[in-house]
């Protein structure tokens, strides 16, 4: 079982090739990583993809799981161009010349607003749940975990605060589900541009910028993956 370590925005995960996990095994090999991603090739440019929650939980969809598979297979396979299935989902990968990933995530489904504890709250499904309060990002430590673990979620649910700032600049923090706050999140930046109305925007987390596109439904995000040191 070979494995190395990836980090996209400081959103760390540890990627292992060929692995059986179980949620007991994730836990214990997880350490300080945000996550684990479970990774068996299937061709030159193609490759299976399962990703952890630190819990050992898993994850419909990450961004930013996804973006690092598809550099380390692009790496490891001299290719500019991958498929990655992540459960039912196929995301196609584009290496771009500036280090940063291109990732076409799918559809994006954003639902009516709604109430909930006492929140203005925008429900948005990137293929994972999201939960866009529109507000000042600071609240988050507040905001996050009640809405995470709130009744309306009964599978739990990835939570935002985030600010327009102007059209096409968004300022974001993330909660994600099973994990906590994390620097940033690919599929959070597509929920926050999508509930705020922006069909293209760059989202700043703590962690640095992503790049979103809504195009007929389907988003695509833009951002670096790098390996870290083992």
């Amino acid at each position: 079982m070979r494995s190395s370590r990836w980090h996209a925005l400081g959103n760390s995960y540890l990627l292992l090739e060929d692995a059986d996990l179980t949620p007991e095994r994730v836990r214990e090999l997880v350490g300080d990583a945000g996550g684990i991603l479970a990774v068996r090739v299937t061709g030159r440019d193609t490759a299976d993809v399962t990703i952890w929650n630190p819990d050992g939980s898993q994850a419909e969809l990450s961004g930013n799981g996804t973006r690092i598979a598809a550099r380390w297979l692009a790496n490891r396979n001299d290719v500019d161009r991958v498929r990655l299935a992540v459960g039912p989902r196929v995301v196609e990968a584009r290496m771009l010349g500036d280090g940063r990933v291109e990732t076409d995530l799918g559809e994006v489904e954003v639902y009516e607003r709604e109430r909930v504890a006492g929140l203005e709250v925008t429900p948005v499904s990137v293929g994972n749940p999201h939960a866009v309060v529109e507000g000042d990002p600071d609240d988050l430590p507040l905001i996050g975990p009640l809405l995470e673990t709130h009744p309306r979620f009964p599978e739990r649910t990835n939570v935002q605060v985030a600010r327009l700032d102007e059209p096409g600049e968004i300022t974001a923090r993330v909660w994600e589900r099973g994990v906590g706050e994390t620097t940033a999140s690919g599929t959070s930046a597509v929920a926050v541009a999508a509930a705020l109305g922006q069909e293209a925007a760059r989202v700043r987390f703590p962690g640095g910028i992503l790049d979103v596109r809504l195009e007929c439904g389907r988003a695509v995000v833009v951002g670096p993956a790098e390996p870290l040191a083992n």
